[in-house]
């Protein structure tokens, strides 16, 4: 019997990865979270309060745990100390390359226990690295595009919306991707997603750029302003990004459908589908069925999986894969 603790299993993310691990023989799911009040109901699935941030309720609540699935940002390389140092595995759905970097630090520790620690697990990072990787066995000399194109009337969370504010105006650089049918050709402006900071490194790409637009052109007209460094700054200021958040949560002109696109060279592959929270949640539950097979230590999911079986295992669940070139 495995035990899987999902923190952060309140949220959208959380909930879709419990449904996807819910009822599958031989695992017991616990979400958690210091609002218990907030978890909706699901069937085989028990709810608990654990603050992740206090180091005795954590240590408590990881009694009989064996796998760790982290879906907040709560001092996530604390928590992945303690689950590594005690053998207990854990996954990260964390988009944030100082979060993700932090972990890495801790791949002696995994190995030394014989735990392994999985990072850039979701959609962006976790299938854009997964295209990565196909694209560079295919054209390895050239730089790899990374195209995310997200739903902009999908409802997120206030902590999803504030990360994506935080990121505006930290990289420069645009440029058009090709996305599947019904979006076709868009521009693209470069976000600070991790997966470029980490797949040179992990798969040996010369380099990596990754661009961000959304469904609604007039949503995506608005974040290339909002990119300008003095937009950027005014955006910052703590009472303006109050009100903002406020009005953004409040906010759906779009549809909930997404893409991702990599390109590198002559070759391109597309994974598209709706939702992208269920899209994270879902590579999430898929990689912690695949936990227990994986080496020691602590690596990103484009060293651990075969892509093309990892991506085609989600296609199940309504996803579309195309690969071209």
């Amino acid at each position: 019997m495995s035990t899987v603790l999902i923190l952060g299993g309140y949220g959208a993310v959380g909930r879709e990865a419990a449904l996807a691990l819910a009822g599958r023989p031989g695992t017991n799911v616990i979400v958690a979270g210091r609002n218990p009040d907030r978890a909706r109901p699901i069937a085989g699935v028990t709810s608990v309060r654990v603050d992740a941030a206090d180091p005795a309720d954590l240590t408590r609540s990881l009694e009989g745990v064996t796998t760790v699935l982290m879906c907040a940002e709560i001092g996530n390389a604390v928590v992945a100390r303690t689950c590594l140092e005690r053998g207990i595995g854990y996954v990260d759905v964390s988009a944030s390359p100082d979060v993700l970097a932090a972990i890495e630090e801790l791949d002696g520790l995994a190995a030394a226990h014989g735990a392994t620690a999985a990072l850039s697990v979701g959609l962006v990072p976790g299938v854009s690295n997964l295209l990565a990787r196909v694209v560079a066995e295919r054209s390895p000399e050239s730089g790899t595009r990374i195209g995310v194109l997200l739903g902009s009337g999908e409802q997120h969370g206030s902590a999803a919306i504030a990360w994506t504010l935080d990121g505006l105006g930290v990289l420069e650089g645009s440029w058009p991707m090709d996305f599947p049918e019904p979006y076709g050709a868009r521009t693209v402006h470069r976000f600070p997603f991790s997966d470029q900071y980490t797949l040179p490194r992990t798969i040996g790409v010369p380099s990596a750029r990754t661009g961000l637009c959304l469904d609604s052109r007039l949503f995506t007209t608005l974040l290339a302003a909002a990119r300008r460094p003095a937009v950027a700054r005014l955006l910052r200021r703590p009472r303006v990004r109050e009100l903002l958040l406020r009005a953004l949560a409040n906010i759906h002109i779009g549809s909930d459908g997404f893409a991702v696109t990599v390109s590198a060279g002559a070759a391109q592959v597309s994974f598209s589908g709706h939702s992208q929270s269920r899209a994270t949640g879902r590579v999430a539950a898929l990689l912690v069925r695949h936990l227990p097979g994986l080496p020691a230590g602590v690596r990103h999911i484009e060293q651990l999986v075969d892509p093309i079986a990892f991506l085609t295992g989600l296609a199940a669940d309504g996803f579309v894969l195309d690969v071209d070139g």
